[in-house]
């Protein structure tokens, strides 16, 4: 029988040789271009056998497809975060508005047009996106029962508008440009007068 702390160490190797694996990926293909980057390219970045790479991810694509996985729940764990050490429902929703915001600008420089095509092809993005437009709407709806937001707008609208307003920020040239999206923004979510 092998001792629990020996599979924790597996397990742990595994994890980082996996985390390695994806960020020498992310680099590469940043740096060449999608259609470039290899399997030997990558294990050499990573500094381990080709055969072994094989046996965490059949192709460069598999190792994207986990990388970009791996950032979008980064993400949602952030704005999960950030939303539960906000105060009142409209202070949470300000700020996981502007979570969401600041991390659309900051990704923006990230991605080429071709790696950006091929990591939003799939059903993870969708998940994703509906995942945050749950959260935002429940905002809304908490928000909306304070009389802080309107409630003449069905709250899902309510949650599409906003994701679609805040999309602007990853063309936005500063963070302040950002904060100001996310004001105006937020104007509109205001009961009307």
């Amino acid at each position: 029988m092998v001792p629990k702390l020996w599979n924790e160490t597996i397990a742990a190797h595994r994890h980082a040789v996996r985390g390695a694996t994806m960020d020498a990926t992310a680099a590469l293909v940043a740096e060449q271009g999608l259609r470039s980057v290899t399997m030997s390219q990558i294990a050499e970045e990573t500094g381990i056998g080709r055969a072994t790479l094989y046996k965490y991810f059949p192709d460069v694509e598999a190792i994207l497809d986990a990388w970009h996985q791996r950032q979008i729940t980064g993400h949602l764990e952030y704005l999960a975060d950030v939303r539960d050490q906000a105060g009142d429902a409209g202070e949470r929703l300000e700020a996981v508005l502007e979570a969401y915001a600041l991390i659309s600008h900051e990704s923006h420089g990230h991605h080429n047009t071709e790696l950006a095509a091929f990591l939003h092809r799939d059903q993870q993005v969708a998940r994703a996106q509906q995942q945050l437009r749950h959260m935002i709407r429940d905002l809304l709806i908490e928000a909306a029962e304070t009389g802080d937001l309107r409630d003449d707008v069905a709250p899902d609208e309510l949650a599409s508008y906003c994701l679609h307003a805040l999309t602007a920020a990853s063309s936005l040239p500063s963070k302040a440009a950002v904060r100001r999206l996310v004001t105006v923004t937020l104007a509109g979510l205001r009961p009307p007068r």
